[in-house]
């Protein structure tokens, strides 16, 4: 039988000066953390005194039983540049922490005790040395990655630092870890294919054999089997027709069926989940440039998501529970896209299983982001064998809707001295790397979905993806890099928006995580270091001023950068998805955190949800109605993700800072699938001073909601103490108010999820939410911060009703 490698090993440093128990797969740096060597380095400014371990040579060890020496060792996310020893003879050297490494360790092994060790040299002098060995200077991007030269490596890019991470390097092993009995034969990868041209679907599966020998390949899918005789290496194909086939859809649009295809040989059995599915790649010319979207089965499908960064910056926190939380709080949030930002990992299976379950559909980046990379031989040699490699691992999936070449490495030929003075040298140098991925992909999965770079106006097009919004996909930070106003969001008009954002904090209890209460300033050392966008501070504060009266206090400041982060979010995505299917798809950056930091994520790091994802749940909603301003009216649109037409209908009226609210308009109309559509308009002129607009629409079915717009900064509008309460019911809590309280958040004592957050409450109008604690036996209080609470009572005591 195999043995498995997991479990815990012995790691010391070069130097002597630490030898501690590592729990295998795992970091380094949690391995430190919890021998108690190291404080937490996600505390106060624990990182700075953190960084010195990637600059040491380390060593894991262990001992292990043989009683037999035919065997494999087999190693799954090994990081990065490592050298395996078996009873001190050289194994294994490994360059690639998105590989997985076999060798045949029988020359090495002997029956009894086997030691082996994992040497694992400091990134930083590895990295440092192959820099210098380049041909010319390769940049990378410094504002970053705090520790130099990551882009030498095969490793994720934010280990180095990003402008939302801590900056740690930190080395292990992550995935599988064994010593494999060898066999005659051994499959060595499945090509899946599936033909859909036929009333039946055909899954055609290519079982690619290694060894020498003969052996029998038996398999199975749908109630079905079949066998094929192998004879030493080489192909095989199974083939099996699906009658009355059911089809995968992604969320919202029907059903996640999964069939398990089973292939055994040599007693080893291999199995896949399979979704009968086809994707197609939109990308056909028009009359205003070229579109950019996806169609699932035949149906085009409006992406509505967000971008995915590693679950956590240490490895050896990582769990599939902790991970599943997360995306599925992306599809409670009624996203039905992610995408796998190429500055991260290639996932584990497991993390496209769950995709395939929820029904997520994954934009897959190759793992590049943000700086130039070598184009030498042996640099792209380890990126064929990557690509090859992950291709072929997840290419079965039903949720791998596109692959991508990288993320904005056309834009960052601009970005640096060497490459604007000469252009030619790393366009040439990018263009290699670029082909080496698509060649790959095409090999490896002739019917994948290929765009190369993003943003992108398309292939072989090197220019301007991020401010040209008729081709190709767009990222448009605008607003928060250049300061501009919420309303420039409705100046553009993408084909599909696969990055745009607006930062906020952390909440309050994952601040109080890292930060004691001396520390609850922004411009407290503790708070800037987990800031890690240059100028993000100040920029927060400015906008806020823009749009709000400044908060009373810090837990106030902490509130409002969520509340604005929502509103920012929120006019971007209600006047893109008003422009489909000019735009068919949009991903805010981003959904989750890697550690507990101010940034664009909707979601806390641990999972909680902020403001913006609640407002997500609500303006990703499937059918909805939008508001678009313009000079001279107010016009509203009924949205219609779904396939079938909708009959919507709107009420609109001027609601009073007092709470009075007089009738503007009513309209019913039937939206058409898959489309938006004009419902009606309000001049200008009919709203006073000091009104905003409430507009309530429902639909057969479980369509309906309610929103609010305001057409002047919330500062502009005298907004009266609003008289909020909470009654604390057996399964809800109800919100009433005697005037308005815009955005009102309840913030709950214990973990937990609230089924509504950041609402308006109006009078006569309570709003009711359920609260699920994490610990069903919990018992929690609740506060309640709105916005006249946070701005408008000078004493900060009072910024928050306790109930």
């Amino acid at each position: 039988t195999d043995l498995d490698l997991s479990g815990p090993w012995q790691m010391r440093d070069a130097a002597g000066d630490y030898d501690a128990e590592m729990a295998l797969p795992g970091d380094g740096i949690s391995a430190l953390q919890a021998a108690g060597l190291i404080a937490d380095p996600y505390r106060g400014r624990n990182e700075y005194d953190t960084r010195w371990i990637a600059e040491r040579d380390w060593t894991v060890s262990r001992e292990i039983n043989l009683d037999r020496i035919d065997l494999d060792l087999v190693l799954e996310g090994i990081d990065t540049v490592a050298t395996v020893h078996l009873n001190g003879v050289i194994v294994l050297e490994a360059q690639n922490a998105f590989r997985t490494y076999r060798v045949d360790v029988s020359k090495a092994g002997r029956i009894g005790q086997n030691l082996i060790e994992i040497h694992f040299p400091a990134v930083t002098r590895v990295a440092a040395a192959r820099q210098a060995d380049q041909p010319f200077y390769v940049p990378y991007h410094p504002d970053n990655c705090p520790i130099p030269n990551g882009n030498m490596l095969r490793k994720p890019q934010c280990d180095f630092g990003w402008d939302w991470n801590i900056a740690l390097a930190p080395f292990g092993v992550y995935g599988a870890m064994r010593l494999e009995v060898q066999t005659p034969l051994r499959v060595d990868r499945l090509a899946i294919d599936q033909d859909h041209s036929a009333g039946t679907i055909r899954v055609s599966v290519t079982v690619h054999v290694k060894g020498a020998g003969t052996g029998q390949i038996r398999a199975s899918l749908d109630g079905q089997t079949q066998r094929c005789d192998a004879a030493g290496a080489g192909m095989y194909v199974v083939a099996f027709d699906i009658e009355d086939p059911k089809l995968w859809w992604p969320a919202g649009q029907g059903a996640q069926p999964l069939y398990n295809l089973i292939v055994e040989l040599d007693g080893r059995q291999h199995t896949r989940r399979i979704g009968l599915r086809q994707i197609a790649h939109l990308t056909d010319t028009d009359e205003i440039g070229r579109q950019f979207g996806f169609a699932v089965n035949g149906r085009p499908i409006f992406a509505r998501g967000a971008n995915w960064i590693p679950a956590d910056a240490l490895a050896g926190r990582i769990s599939q529970n902790k991970t599943r939380a997360l995306l599925q709080s992306a599809v409670d949030a009624n996203m039905n896209m992610i995408r796998v930002w190429g500055g991260g990992q290639y996932e584990p299976d497991w993390f496209y299983d769950i995709c395939d379950e929820l029904g997520l559909l994954v934009w897959q980046d190759f793992m590049f982001a943000c700086n130039l990379y070598p184009s030498d031989v042996t640099f792209l040699g380890e990126v064929d064998a990557e690509a090859r490699e992950t291709v072929a691992r997840l290419h079965h999936h039903a949720c791998i809707a596109l692959w991508c070449g990288d993320n904005e490495l056309v834009g960052a030929l601009s970005w640096y001295k060497e490459s604007r003075e000469n252009r030619d040298r790393y366009l040439v140098a990018y263009d290699r790397l670029n082909r080496t991925l698509e060649r790959a992909l095409r090999d490896t999965d002739p019917q994948a979905n290929w765009w190369p770079s993003s943003p992108s106006r398309g292939r072989l097009d090197f220019g301007d993806g991020w401010h040209d919004d008729t081709a190709g996909d767009m990222h448009f930070w605008s607003v928060w890099h250049e300061g501009r106003d919420f309303d420039h969001y409705r100046d553009v008009h993408p084909r599909f928006c696969s990055e745009f954002g607006f930062q906020s904090y952390p909440s309050m209890d994952v601040i109080r995580s890292f930060a004691d209460p001396r520390d609850f300033n922004i411009a407290a050392p503790v708070i800037e270091s987990h800031q890690k966008n240059a100028g993000g501070n100040a920029r927060i504060a400015e906008t806020m001023v823009r749009y709000f009266r400044f908060p009373n206090a810090f837990e106030d400041f902490v509130y409002l950068s969520q509340v604005q982060q929502a509103l920012a979010i929120k006019t971007a995505v209600t006047a893109w998805r008003a422009d489909k299917p000019r735009c068919m798809g949009m991903l805010i950056w981003q959904l989750n955190d890697t550690w507990p930091v101010c940034s664009w994520s909707s979601l806390d790091y641990g999972g909680g949800w902020k403001i913006l994802h609640h407002a997500a749940r609500r303006f990703y909603a499937p059918v909805t109605v939008v508001a678009r301003p313009d000079d001279e009216c107010f016009a509203f649109l009924g949205v219609n993700d779904t396939a079938e037409p909708v009959d919507l209908t709107v009420s609109v009226q001027a609601m009073a800072m007092d709470g009075t609210c007089r009738d503007l308009a009513h309209s019913t109309r039937a939206v058409g699938p898959d489309r938006a559509e004009s419902l009606l308009s309000i001049p200008s002129e009919d709203l006073r001073t000091g009104e905003v607009l409430i507009f309530d629409w429902s639909a057969p079915g479980e369509h309906a909601g309610s929103d609010h717009f305001a057409p002047v900064p919330y500062k502009a509008l005298d907004l009266p103490e609003p008289g909020l309460r909470i009654e604390i019911g057996e399964n809800a809590l109800t919100l009433s108010a005697r005037r308005p309280a815009f955005f009102v958040s309840v913030e709950p004592s214990v973990p937990g999820r609230l089924s509504d957050n950041g609402v308006l409450v109006r009078p006569g109008c309570p709003a009711t939410l359920t609260f699920a604690p994490d610990n069903p036996a919990a018992r929690a209080q609740f506060s309640l911060r709105d916005l006249h609470s946070a701005t408008y009572e000078a004493d900060p005591g009072k910024g928050a009703r306790y109930a």
